[in-house]
C-alpha cells in the first residue's frame, strides 16, 4: 500500500515540475516550487 501512495505522489510531482519546467511565468514556477515541496516530502515520507 504504502508502494502505490508513493508511485501515486511521485506522479503528481513529476506533473507539477514538468508544468513549472514548461511554463516561462516565474509566478506559475513559485505555485509549482510551494506545490511540489510538500510532495517531496511526502515521497520521503517525512512529516
Amino acid at each position: 500500500m504504502v508502494i502505490a501512495y508513493r508511485m501515486i505522489v511521485l506522479f503528481l510531482l513529476f506533473i507539477v515540475i514538468w508544468c513549472a519546467l514548461d511554463d516561462e511565468d516565474r509566478y506559475l514556477q513559485a505555485t509549482a516550487a510551494l506545490v511540489a515541496i510538500p510532495l517531496i516530502l511526502r515521497v520521503l515520507m517525512i512529516k
